[in-house]
């Protein structure tokens, strides 16, 4: 477990491809519990320990999680979360060469759980939901091109979706139309960066993940 932020209040995990944040049907066990076990073992603390998820990424995902040590630093994570003032942003290898070097993404999307996915729908259908995201290609190879993403909303495999609608799905997601899968399992995308004010002593927190090796391509010119 690679922790790139910690105080009293907050730890801020860097996770790998194929960990899930919270437990899931397939009873493996989550890095919630790590997380929750390494403060208990370095702190000494007995009995229960308070270890509270603030947001999750997909298991394939690899980047920065926050966890909350208080319920305090919890209830004002979610509600900066929800209010949009955590930032957060991705790195992902597409496929292929988009035509715009920048661009915003709007889309409306439907998510099946029966089937763990998101679907590009009409804005008619009364589930669908608005989402938006922008993209700048920051580096560029043969077959490949590396996008820097912001979200500006926050749905469900939304990045995923979005990038395999606009026919350039991420290097190794085979669930959203990907050629080939990676040899980890996981795909090609990565919470690179995340920004935020601490929920208690109100300082500014900006932490970066070390960019997946992958990435090391060519940068984009113009």
């Amino acid at each position: 477990m690679e922790i790139v932020y910690e105080d009293n209040h907050i730890i801020v995990v860097n996770k790998w491809a194929g960990e899930i944040v919270q437990g899931d049907k397939t009873g493996d066990k989550p890095l919630v519990e790590d997380v929750r076990e390494y403060i208990k073992e370095k702190y000494n603390k007995p009995g229960n320990v308070f270890c509270g998820v603030v947001h999750r990424i997909d298991r394939p995902v690899s980047g920065l999680v926050i966890f909350a040590r208080t319920s305090k630093a919890l209830e004002r994570l979610n509600r900066m979360l929800r209010e949009g003032d955590i930032h957060k942003t991705y790195w992902a290898l597409v496929e292929g060469h988009p035509d715009k070097r920048e661009d915003l993404l709007e889309n409306y999307l439907v998510s099946n759980g029966n089937i763990n996915k998101t679907f590009i729908t009409d804005k008619n259908n009364p589930s669908a939901k608005l989402s938006k995201l922008k993209y700048k290609v920051i580096g560029r190879g043969d077959r490949y091109s590396l996008l820097e993403i912001n979200l500006l909303t926050g749905r469900k495999h939304q990045i995923r979706a979005m990038l395999s609608g606009m026919g350039h799905p991420i290097k190794g997601d085979l669930k959203y139309g990907a050629k080939r899968s990676n040899r980890d399992g996981g795909i090609s995308l990565q919470a690179r960066r995340i920004e935020f004010v601490h929920p208690v002593s109100k300082q500014p927190i900006v932490l970066t993940a070390p960019p997946l090796p992958e990435f090391n391509i060519a940068p984009h010119k113009e």
